[in-house]
């Protein structure tokens, strides 16, 4: 008898060669048991597989006409009779008889007894079918499992077994991964001088791929923070060292700094990671550094800046799963809201507990974690000295936030009537402009917009960001594009930003004449632009030799035509 084992691909069957000696009674023939026979492979094409499926009851081969190899390897196997064994709809195995001892034909009884063997043995296979599957599968999901807990223990290994203790300083950390092993980690180098290098970052993508990465990532940010000069060289170095090995559609995020704990004085560059924030007594400062996530393009260089934690400041370094996690009804947790809750926790580690309240009361206790979450503070005593270092300029941390959170101007000087509405990054792909322009809709729903100046800045944003898809970035999926929405008393703005910074930007929008450019008097592009600019109040075009980016604003406040 042959078995399917589970969905019918490709199957071996066997038959019953002729035996020798005496003959038996024809019932107890039929069933008899059957000698080994050399097996007969049949593939899930082969027409034979319907026919047995759609039989009702025993065949006999000798008499079957059907183009079928498997018909033929069986007649080669001495199979003479063969009975389908079928269960709910589905054939899982066949009964293969050569044959009858005496040599006479299989008779009318033999093919009723056999029918109804099979009838009865179908179920009986299909159970033994399903318990096996399951034990195949419960070995299978062990072995993952284990293979999952060895990657958890061998990425545990990766993290720091202990925090740095500093004097006069508190230093804190969360890790919590949405799966056993994740891309998010976070690192403390001991460097000369007393000096500490602080590492957070975030490999695209989750899982095993992801940790693998990650472990990479580490050892090479390691590596050249003893030898590197600065944050900016640490970043740029390890891009390069990353670009070739790093699997295609994947890169690292990923925040370096240095901080003299004496002084306060911290210097760090940015590889497109999330900005660190610091409570200060005036509000939230964003750190700004401007640079590409690390394993995208080799040959990039990253912006370094510094600053001096005060007494009595905060520093949080954090991934996109505690501000881009959602509640249950689709809103998201936002990075204003991070800054606010920054402003009335007490740094250091009281203000991780009051992120992730904040967080769990939101997004539910019991509900799917979206993304890894990975927090770190560093908290100044209120009680420390500030030493500054002469031969060295030092730049003020400027708050994003005197009045409210979130707030900053677009040109990143603090400016009290600017408020953080979103910001975030996604990918050149076709199709994107879309996800933009519902971002953005949703980032200035409690604005007072009517509903018509509200299309028109759906409009101007979806334009823009084609604009900068296939115009800056050429298409090119690994190239990020960078929105950022704020908001005043009397407008709101949207900054795209590409990386078409060496493209020529014009200097002005020409008014389309369609009969002019069919005459080739005028460019047959530009018709985007001037229709941006024709949906909002303002536009700017802008570019520093490496960003391209479009600003625009639109009046709160409307005209008489506006509902």
């Amino acid at each position: 008898m042959s078995v399917f084992p589970g969905r019918l691909r490709k199957v071996t069957l066997g038959g019953r060669r002729k035996a020798q000696g005496a003959s038996a009674a024809p019932e107890r023939e039929a069933v008899a048991g059957m000698a080994d026979v050399a097996p007969a492979d049949i593939a899930s094409n082969d027409p034979i597989i319907a026919y047995f499926q759609a039989a009702s009851g025993a065949v006999d081969l000798e008499g079957l006409e059907l183009e079928s190899p498997a018909r033929d390897a069986l007649r080669a196997a001495g199979v003479k009779m063969v009975v389908p064994l079928v269960s709910q709809g589905e054939l899982i195995g066949l009964l293969n008889l050569g044959p009858r001892l005496s040599e006479q034909e299989y008779s009318t009884d033999d093919r009723k007894l056999l029918t109804n063997l099979a009838s009865q043995a179908a179920p009986a296979v299909r159970v033994g079918q399903l318990v096996r599957e399951q034990q195949a599968e419960a070995r299978s999901r062990e072995r993952i499992d284990q293979e999952l807990r060895v990657a958890t223990l061998v990425q545990q290994q990766f993290l720091p077994k202990e925090l740095p203790e500093l004097g006069g300083w508190e230093v804190a950390a969360h890790y919590r991964p949405a799966r056993e092993v994740s891309g998010d980690f976070y690192d403390f180098i001991e460097l000369p001088e007393g000096r500490i290098g602080i590492v957070a970052g975030d490999v695209t993508d989750k899982g095993v791929p992801a940790a693998l990465v990650m472990a990479t990532t580490r050892s090479i940010l390691r590596g050249e923070a003893t030898h590197a000069a600065g944050p900016g060289e640490v970043l740029r170095r390890a891009n390069d060292l990353l670009v070739p090995d790093i699997p295609p559609q994947m890169f690292v995020t990923c925040l370096y700094g240095v901080l003299d704990p004496a002084t306060g004085r911290f210097r760090y560059a940015n590889a497109g990671h999330n900005l660190p924030y610091v409570a200060t007594a005036d509000g939230v400062v964003e750190m700004r550094a401007r640079g590409m996530p690390l394993g995208l393009m080799p040959g990039m260089d990253y912006e370094e800046k510094e600053g001096t934690i005060g007494p009595g400041e905060s520093v949080l370094l954090h991934s996109d799963g505690l501000a881009e996690a959602h509640s249950p009804d689709g809103e998201m947790f936002g990075f204003p809201r991070v800054m606010k809750l920054m402003e009335g926790s007490g740094g250091g580690s009281e203000m991780i507990d009051v992120l992730l309240e904040e967080l769990d009361r939101w997004h539910g206790r019991d509900a799917e974690q979206e993304d890894d979450i990975t927090l770190v503070t560093l908290k100044r005593s209120a009680s420390a000295g500030v030493t500054m270092s002469a031969d060295e300029p030092q730049e003020e941390l400027t708050s994003t936030a005197p009045a409210a959170p979130g707030r900053t101007s677009s040109n990143g000087r603090a400016d009290d009537s600017v408020q953080v509405l979103d910001e975030f990054t996604l990918a050149s792909e076709e199709g994107n402009e879309r996800l933009v322009m519902e971002r953005v809709t949703g980032a200035v729903a409690g604005l007072p917009l009517g509903s018509k100046r509200l299309e028109r800045l759906k409009t101007a944003v979806a334009e823009a960001t084609m604009n900068a898809i296939e115009h800056g970035n050429q298409n090119k999926a690994e190239l990020p594009v960078s929105v950022r929405v704020m908001a005043t008393d009397d407008d709101v703005q949207v900054h795209i930003t590409d990386l078409g910074g060496a493209n020529e930007v014009p200097d002005d929008t020409e008014t389309p004449d369609l009969e002019a450019k069919l005459a080739g008097m005028q460019t047959p592009r530009g018709w985007g632009l001037f229709l941006i600019k024709n949906m909002v109040d303002d536009m700017q075009v802008t570019t520093d030799g490496d960003h391209h980016t479009i600003e625009l604003t639109l009046h709160l406040k409307g005209d008489g035509n506006d509902d």
